[in-house]
């Protein structure tokens, strides 16, 4: 059995990005809670024939970079040149010391590129020089000039053409040197013009260019962009000598108070794990360990905040949160109104999305024998799609 091809994504992010406005080259502007190029790059890391990844900037940018991409494991950036062909071969030449079998080369406005699309470039290598995504034209193609129509343009073989575009690394490099000066509009026109057999595979709709203004506010709302997902949290906590207990970030007054290194809010910290749990966080032990004493007695509202915050930075949103009680006392009813308005507030979201109930076990277990009580909580995040 053969071993699989080293394949090394080169993402192109060395424009000036102009267009789009902003301030700051459009790769490094905020899209979902994060840069856009994060996201780019998240598409490749995340999938499981990357090798490695290079980013190619303009040497300009490397703080702005190094903000965006923060930790992820990358090789050092390449610096570009003054039009995107110069950017891609330079790239290319970075990867000399180390080649790669295969390059896929992508820009880095394209943040929402799947994982299956990428397996088809990927794929089609197996038997072409190169290979690049592309979707069939389907609307009327007209020849106009000076304000006036001047024909139809048969769209028959017609395709809009994406990145990724694949190709042997040995092949395109060596392209890329051969075609210098003759700006060329991709890489599979560096390609054509070498005499390279390049394959089309199929785009997908998703896989949009951010160019223009109105892109990020289509990017922000395109639901094909992301996926809904769902985190679940428990908590239990038993009673001790008090005269309250905290629920869901209200002081709530009971013959009891419950026993827990922070102010042992179950609500709170079946919520905290919920989220930490949806964007692959860990748990609240993790972030804020029982063993650290500068959380001893702490308010549980700051792990909370702290976990929205952290959804906040993976470029998601809380869509929802239900928080079920397990007690036969305190009564919860009378509190209600009052735990969801301090949810909001903490979360940000309408009390519409925000759900506190309450249930018994009929007087079973521990909760039944009133020794304690328990959470649990499930919460919805709107995340960006990584594959």
């Amino acid at each position: 059995m053969s071993p699989s091809p080293q394949i090394t994504a080169l993402i192109v992010a060395a424009g000036r990005g102009v267009r789009a406005g902003g301030g700051i080259p459009k790769q490094y502007r905020t899209l979902r809670g994060q840069p856009l190029l994060a996201h780019t790059v998240d598409a490749f890391l995340t999938h499981p024939r990357i090798s490695r990844i290079l980013v190619v900037i303009h040497p300009d940018d490397r703080a702005l970079y190094d903000s965006a991409i923060g930790s992820r494991a990358l090789l050092p950036p390449a610096p570009g040149g003054d039009a995107r062909q110069d950017s891609v071969r330079l790239g290319l030449e970075a990867l000399t010391a180390s080649p790669p079998d295969y390059v896929l080369i992508h820009d880095a406005a394209r943040p929402f590129v799947d994982t299956a699309l990428i397996d088809r470039v990927i794929d089609a290598l197996a038997r072409h020089d190169g290979a690049i995504p592309g979707l069939a034209l389907s609307d009327t193609i007209k020849r106009a000039g000076k304000g006036l129509v001047e024909g139809t343009v048969p769209r028959e073989g017609l395709y809009r053409v994406q990145t990724p575009q694949g190709f042997h690394y040995k092949a395109i490099v060596a392209a890329h040197r051969s075609q210098q000066g003759q700006a060329l509009t991709d890489d599979a026109a560096v390609a054509e013009a070498a005499g390279l057999s390049v394959a089309m595979v199929a785009g997908a709709e998703e896989n949009m260019k951010v160019t223009e203004p109105e892109d990020f506010a289509r990017a922000e709302a395109d639901p094909a962009a992301f996926d809904v997902v769902v985190g679940q949290g428990f908590d239990v906590h038993q009673f001790e000598a008090g005269d309250h207990v905290w629920l869901c970030g209200v002081k709530v007054p009971h013959s009891h108070g419950l026993e827990g290194h922070s102010d042992a809010d179950a609500g709170l910290h079946a919520l905290t794990d919920a989220l930490l749990g949806a964007i692959g966080a860990g748990d609240i032990g993790v972030h804020f360990p029982p063993s650290d004493p500068q959380w001893k007695g702490a308010a549980s509202d700051r792990f909370l905040a702290h976990a929205a915050k952290l959804v906040v930075e993976a470029g998601g949103r809380i869509l929802n949160v239900d928080v079920t009680f397990i007690c036969e006392r305190p009564k919860i009813g009378p509190h209600r109104p009052a735990m969801v308005a301090r949810l909001s507030e903490i979360l940000g979201l309408p009390p519409q999305r925000i759900s506190i109930k309450a249930t018994t076990t009929e007087g079973l277990g521990f909760t039944g024998r009133r020794e304690g009580l328990a959470a649990q909580a499930i919460a919805s995040l709107r995340l960006p799609r990584i594959g």
